[in-house]
């Protein structure tokens, strides 16, 4: 079982910064994919990143392409997402995941709570 924790969600202006932590004190080898999904009122959830830590090849949505970074610290066996030049579209409850498996756009094997993220002037 593989627990995970969402952390750093808030208020922030257009245009500003904001990173997210994703806690996972159960990590092992076995999980080959690690997530970040945001799920907006009235819209389907979305997956933003997934880094592959079999190759450690990391995937990005185009809508974020470019302002977002996603990263881990294998010794922390955490996951950030460092969000910049955040925009009003950019306002959801973001959630992490994993899976034993490469990176998929749907299928996760644990989710976290999620964090919301609000972006408003």
């Amino acid at each position: 079982q593989v627990h995970l924790v969402e952390f750093g969600g808030g208020l922030v202006h257009p245009g500003g910064p904001l990173r997210l932590s994703c806690a996972a004190p159960g990590f092992t080898s076995d999980i080959y994919a690690i997530a970040w999904f945001r799920h907006a009122p009235g819209k389907e959830r979305e997956v933003v990143s997934c880094i592959n830590n079999i190759d450690g090849t990391t995937h990005y949505s185009r809508s974020v392409k470019g302002r977002f970074t996603a990263s881990r610290d294998d010794v922390k066996k955490t996951m950030y997402l460092h969000m910049t030049s955040l925009k009003h579209e950019d306002t959801a409850l973001y959630l992490c995941a994993s899976r034993y498996a490469y990176c998929d756009a749907v299928n996760y094997h644990y989710w976290g709570q999620g964090t919301q993220v609000t972006v408003s002037s």
